[in-house]
C-alpha cells in the first residue's frame, strides 16, 4: 500500500510539473496584445524570414496575437489584416490605435462635456497611461495627453 502511494505521488507531481512547463513555456498566449518596438518592422505571410513581407509597421503599432509557432507570432491588426512577426520585434501591448470612422475627439477630462483638446485621425497610435470607466488617458507622440472614449479605440 505504501509503494502504491509513493508511485502515485511522483506521477501526480510529474503531471503538475509538465502542465506548469507548458504554461510557463509560452511567452505570449493567444488573445494577448503586443506593440511593435521598431520602425519599418516586417510582418510576413508565414512564420520565417523566407516568407514574403505582408506589411511594414512602425514603432508602437498594436497587434493581437492569434497564435504562436516557435519564436513567431501570428498577429492581427485593427483592420483584421494578419501576418507573422518575430517575437523579438514586439513587447507586451501598451498602445492603442484610433478606430473611429474618421477622427475622434480627445478631451481634457474623461467625459463628453469636457473640452476637446485635439481631434485625432483614424489609425493614429497612442500610449496608454490610465483607465477610468470607459475612458482611456492617452499620450500622443507629440507629448499631448488627453482622454478618449474606449469604444473608439483598438484594442
Amino acid at each position: 500500500m505504501v509503494t502504491t502511494r509513493f508511485r502515485a505521488l511522483p506521477v501526480f507531481l510529474y503531471s503538475i510539473a509538465m502542465s506548469a512547463l507548458l504554461f510557463i513555456g509560452a511567452p505570449v498566449l493567444a488573445a494577448d496584445y503586443v506593440s511593435v518596438i521598431g520602425d519599418n518592422v516586417n510582418v510576413r505571410s508565414g512564420p520565417g524570414t523566407n516568407y514574403q513581407v505582408a506589411m511594414e509597421l512602425f514603432s508602437g503599432y498594436p497587434l493581437k496575437v492569434a497564435t504562436t509557432q516557435g519564436d513567431w507570432l501570428k498577429v492581427v491588426d485593427f483592420e483584421n489584416d494578419s501576418g507573422w512577426i518575430h517575437n523579438s520585434l514586439v513587447e507586451p501591448g501598451n498602445t492603442v490605435i484610433v478606430n473611429g470612422e474618421n477622427s475622434v475627439n480627445m478631451r481634457a477630462e474623461p467625459n463628453t462635456t469636457s473640452s476637446i483638446i485635439a481631434t485625432v485621425d483614424r489609425g493614429v497610435v497612442m500610449t496608454k497611461l490610465e483607465s477610468q470607466g470607459k475612458w482611456l488617458k492617452l499620450k500622443h507622440a507629440s507629448g499631448l495627453i488627453g482622454w478618449i472614449y474606449k469604444p473608439l479605440l483598438w484594442p
